[in-house]
C-alpha cells in the first residue's frame, strides 16, 4: 500500500510570459510515486503567433535535465496553450484530461493552439474522464470548473493533509483567500495543507493565505 510519504512532489519552471506588464511563471508539476512518474501538464515547447502578445520566454521540458522517457502518465489540468504545448513530447504516453475539456478545445476558436493539443504528425493517446477518478493510490483527479468549463485538479494524499495540483483553477494564490468560482471552492472544501499553482513558485497554504517559499 502506498504510504503519504512516497510521493513527492517537484514544480518545474517551464516559461514565462507577460500578462498586463507583468512577468507570470509557468511552472509544470512532476509527481515522484512508487509505481509511476507522473507529469502535470507540459508546458509550452515553442513559440506561436496566436501568442506573440504574450512575449513568451521558454524553457522547453526537452531542453532541461529531465529523462523524458521515465514520465508514465500525463495529467493536463485543462487545455489553454501554455498547460499542453509539450503534449507531442509524450505521443506513446496516456494523457489523461477531462472529456469536456478536451471537446472544448477542439470545437471552440480563440480557446487555445489547435495544434498544441492534436499536433498533426503525432497521434496522441487521450484518455478522456468523464469526472473523478483514481489514477493511482492516494491519487485522484477531480473536476473543478470555473476557469474552464473542464479544469481538473490533482488530489495527492499527503502525511499533514491533502496536496492539491491545481493547474488554473486559481490563477493566482488571493483566488483561494477569497473563492469565487466552484473549483475554488471545491479546492478550500477539501481542506488542502497545499495547493501548487501553475503560475506561482511555491504552493499556497491556508495558513499563511500566500504561497510558501
Amino acid at each position: 500500500m502506498t504510504t503519504p510519504s512516497a510521493i513527492t512532489i517537484t514544480p518545474v519552471h517551464v516559461a514565462d510570459l507577460l500578462a498586463e506588464g507583468e512577468k507570470m511563471p509557468v511552472y509544470v508539476h512532476l509527481i515522484d510515486h512508487p509505481d509511476a512518474r507522473v507529469l502535470v501538464d507540459t508546458g509550452m515547447t515553442q513559440l506561436h503567433p496566436a501568442v506573440a502578445d504574450l512575449d513568451p520566454r521558454i524553457h522547453p521540458l526537452d531542453k532541461q535535465d529531465i529523462d523524458l522517457a521515465s514520465i508514465d502518465i500525463v495529467i493536463n489540468t485543462h487545455l489553454h496553450f501554455d498547460h499542453c504545448g509539450g503534449n507531442h513530447l509524450f505521443p506513446s504516453t496516456p494523457i489523461y484530461v477531462q472529456r469536456q475539456e478536451l471537446h472544448d478545445a477542439r470545437s471552440q476558436n480563440d480557446y487555445t493552439v489547435k495544434d498544441w493539443v492534436d499536433p498533426p504528425d503525432v497521434p496522441l493517446r487521450y484518455m478522456p474522464l468523464d469526472g473523478e477518478y483514481e489514477l493511482l493510490p492516494g491519487i485522484r483527479l477531480i473536476p473543478a470548473p470555473g476557469h474552464t468549463r473542464g479544469s481538473q485538479i490533482v488530489l495527492i494524499d499527503d502525511a499533514d493533509g491533502p496536496t492539491i495540483i491545481a493547474g488554473d483553477t486559481a490563477v493566482w494564490s488571493g483566488e483561494l483567500d477569497v473563492p469565487r468560482t466552484e473549483g475554488q471552492r471545491l479546492i478550500r472544501a477539501l481542506n488542502p495543507a497545499r495547493v501548487w499553482l501553475s503560475h506561482e513558485s511555491g504552493p499556497w497554504s491556508e495558513e499563511t493565505g500566500a504561497n510558501l517559499t
